[in-house]
């Protein structure tokens, strides 16, 4: 709906309605009268049917009952104008369609004949603001709902201030600044937009039927391969049939957008990736979107991004990312799928000793023992006051994973399961980042590995980069720890937001699409969800 066309709201309602239905109040006025003037019917009418809505009854308490939607002024007619206007556009933003309830809020006005059905109006049309508002601003989703891995909370919002943000805002500006401003979701907007656009055309054609190609093949399967390509912007047009140099570095530039090894060959997982429908993008993007609405605005102006999907940590300033390392997550079994949350970065520790979890030491160690005292020797066992017991002198074979009542530590070395450094933001999940000496691990496609903290390829480089805000030379401070070989706690003296998120679609920082695997299965049950809750895509719509 337009600015324009939202104005037919209350086609034939006059002012001398309004002010008969008002209790003869003359028009205009009731949004400035005082509460004694409010006429009692219209004040129990709106407490009455805002009485589910904790902060919309607030409003009209601390607001003494006066109207915001039905006066016959023309600032309340843009109110509504406003709201029936952005109601109507839900869909752009992968919300669900809520046409219907457009049509019930127009037929609920123009049936309003007493004081009474006004007060309902009014606090019907406040209702849909705060609903529309807060699942713009913080989603339509509750993420624990939808996989024991969504541990992120989500940010609140008081639906009280977006009423009061209409009453006091020019409506149709107002209504724009709950669009969530991060340029991630504007550019997944208009991914969106691209995307249904593709949609509607067919899409990008055939898949193609192959299980490898390569330079120098030739044949139908590389043809559809190039005519997918080309309709998904990786290839200028061309009526080459071979597997040749263009095509080559085409299917590089896809295989870097999509996490792939970009070494120009169309393997089983690239062609995959290649295959995947357009409808399958939408629904990565629809969904990126609601994971975006789940983020706090305010991200710090120096915070951590850690993207699962990616297997990437990266280092933001002012929206700018200053540092990148690969890193490897959780394995994908149920008991080690790294968690999405967001904590606050507090300090460091340079030749850290590991702390073996509670579950590994009874669900890997601990059978171990049972069988060899002197298994995982490397590792100390501890009793309650921090003592090493003496394996010879333990009956390991009496206990289960309920009475065992030893910890086991990993003191400090380059062979530490931590590797020389760790990084602790801390948590109920017991995550954190730190160094490994598997380094081999980093040279795979696909990095789900650890237990489900966060691995990094480059964790000295990282430390420099945290450290540089307070000391002159990080790399000599840092070495000057290191090499000493004692566990030293480094504090930050700026705790840094750090933000493990799970992306499969994103937007670069010049515009452009890139997409991922879903690794856990995530995002397949946050589509579910949204569809559930209406979310359809246009083809669905017809």
């Amino acid at each position: 709906m337009t600015r324009a066309s939202a104005g037919y709201f209350l086609p034939g309602l006059k002012a001398g309605l309004f002010a008969l239905a008002l209790g003869g109040l003359a028009a205009g006025t009731i949004a400035g009268a005082a509460q004694a003037d409010i006429p009692a019917a219209f004040r129990q009418a709106v407490a009455e049917a805002a009485s589910t809505d904790d902060a919309v009854a607030r409003f009209y308490r601390e607001n003494g009952y006066q109207a915001i939607w039905t006066g016959p002024d023309e600032a309340s007619r843009q109110r509504r104008s406003a709201l029936l206007a952005a109601l109507n556009e839900t869909r752009a933003h992968g919300l669900p369609d809520r046409s219907a309830e457009v049509s019930r809020l127009v037929q609920l006005m123009r049936q309003a004949r007493t004081t009474r059905d006004f007060g309902m109006a009014e606090a019907a049309l406040s209702k849909a603001l705060v609903d529309y508002a807060t699942d713009l601003q913080t989603g339509l989703l509750v993420p624990s709902r939808i996989d024991d891995g969504l541990v992120r909370k989500k940010h609140t919002v008081d639906g009280a201030t977006f009423l009061a943000g209409i009453r006091d805002t020019q409506p149709y500006a107002f209504m724009r600044s709950l669009v969530p401003a991060s340029p991630q979701y504007r550019g997944l907007m208009r991914e969106k937009l691209r995307l249904e656009q593709v949609l509607a055309a067919g899409g990008w054609g055939p898949a193609v039927q192959a299980k490898k190609l390569e330079p120098g093949d030739q044949g139908t399967a590389v043809i559809a391969l190039r005519n997918r390509l080309m309709a998904m912007g990786y290839l200028q047009r061309s009526a080459a049939r071979s597997y040749d140099a263009a095509l080559e570095q085409a299917v590089q530039r896809f295989q870097a957008d999509h996490g792939l090894e970009t070494d120009g060959v169309a393997g089983a997982g690239t062609l995959a990736e290649v295959n995947k429908p357009v409808s399958s993008r939408l629904k990565s993007v629809i969904v990126a979107m609601e994971r975006e609405r789940w983020l706090t605005p305010d991200r710090g102006e120096r915070h951590i991004l850690v993207n699962q999907t990616d297997f990437t940590a990266k280092i933001v300033d002012n929206g700018d990312v200053t540092f990148e390392t690969r890193s490897v997550i959780g394995k994908n079994t149920h008991d080690r799928r790294s968690p999405e949350f967001s904590d606050e970065m507090e300090h460091m520790v340079i030749n850290p000793s590991w702390y073996v979890p509670r579950s590994i030491i009874t669900k890997e160690y601990l059978p171990k023992l049972r069988n060899n005292p002197n298994a995982v020797g490397h590792i100390q066992i501890t009793d309650r006051r921090g003592r090493v017991v003496n394996r010879g002198s333990a009956d390991f074979s009496q206990y289960t994973a309920r009475n065992f009542p030893y910890s086991m530590r990993q003191p400090p070395s380059r062979s530490n399961a931590l590797g020389l450094v760790k990084f602790m933001f801390p948590n109920k999940y017991n995550i954190y980042l730190h160094d490994t000496p598997q380094k081999s691990l980093f040279a795979r496609e696909v990095r789900a590995f650890s237990h489900g903290c966060i691995r990094l390829a480059q964790p000295f480089e990282f430390a420099y980069a945290l450290l540089a805000r307070q000391t002159e030379d990080p790399k000599a401070f840092f070495h000057r720890i290191l090499n000493s070989g004692r566990e030293t706690k480094v504090d930050l003296e700026q705790k840094v937001p750090v933000h493990i998120i799970y992306r499969t679609a994103v937007v670069s920082s010049k515009g452009r699409a890139e997409f991922r695997r879903d690794v856990y299965g995530r995002d397949a049950k946050i589509w579910a969800a949204l569809e559930r809750a209406g979310v359809v895509l246009p083809s669905v719509q017809g």
